[in-house]
């Protein structure tokens, strides 16, 4: 597996750890210059999100949390289902402008491009845990603990982080030469965040839209991460064996993509 470019270029992210770090707390640390909050500002947003969903959908709309979910408290419901989307359409949405932003060091120095949306991702890794420690600590407040199985989340998160990684590869690469791309990627995540599971279980999904979220590898890690923080449901192993599949194969079809796209980058940057 060494040989796929995915893991290929894995293998070579590892060997420059340093230099990985280094781009990861640049970029971090970039994001919050000059601000009085700093890195505060990357949880006040999906905290404001979150009470504003709550506030039109359960307060106004009536909404409930389903049966057999764990909790009744609608606003953990929607934050733990909320978290990996969070990760994933922040890592996306920053990656399609990260070559761009960094072309000073694709063009003018031997600079292993695949490196940039890597630690994009990290980065927004790091907003993450600041998030997910909220809502353990939210967890254990008002539904008095946490699942055993939330220990099983780590592995939840390696595979949202190479199905993440092989999507930013694909869509820094096209923006690169297809300028538009940053726009599409904004327009399909809105339509992709509407068919995943986040506000409704999908036993509320007509059934002949159901084929939808079974299609949506994002419908499995919301499932799984409400699952091991709010439930004592054993984990479904065919369900992570599905993710585990999506996650290899985005991960090698974006290190093909950017494998072949990156021989023109110098050029057209």
């Amino acid at each position: 597996m060494a040989g796929l470019p995915g893991f290929g270029f894995l293998r070579n992210l590892i060997e420059r750890r340093s230099l990985l770090y280094q781009m990861v707390r640049r970029d971090f640390e970039r994001r919050y210059v000059g601000s009085m909050g700093g890195w505060l500002w990357g949880l006040v947003q999906p905290m404001v999100l979150l009470l504003s969903w709550t506030f039109v959908f359960h307060w106004c709309l009536k909404m409930g949390v389903p049966e057999g979910q764990g909790t009744s408290n609608y606003t953990i419901f929607l934050f733990t289902g909320y978290l990996p989307w969070m990760l994933f359409s922040e890592a996306v949405t920053r990656s399609s402008m990260s070559l761009l932003d960094q072309s000073n060091l694709i063009t003018k120095t031997v600079f292993p491009s695949e490196i940039i949306p890597v630690s994009v991702f990290l980065s927004s890794l790091v907003n993450h845990a600041l998030t997910f420690a909220i809502a353990l600590v939210a967890v254990i407040f008002f539904d008095g603990g946490i699942s055993e199985f939330a220990l099983l989340l780590p592995v939840y998160v390696v595979l949202l982080g190479l199905f993440t990684i092989g999507v930013s590869w694909m869509v820094a690469a096209f923006q690169v030469y297809l300028r538009d791309t940053a726009q599409v990627v904004t327009v399909v995540l809105s339509l992709w965040f509407w068919i995943t599971p986040i506000f409704i279980d999908l036993e509320q999904i007509p059934e002949k839209l159901r084929f939808l979220p079974a299609l949506n590898p994002l419908s499995f890690l919301v499932r799984a991460y409400r699952d091991r923080m709010l439930t004592h449901r054993m984990p479904d192993w065919q369900e992570l064996a599905m993710l585990a599949a999506w996650a290899s194969v985005a991960f090698i079809a974006g290190g093909l993509v950017f494998k072949q796209l990156k021989k023109g980058f110098a050029d057209v940057l």
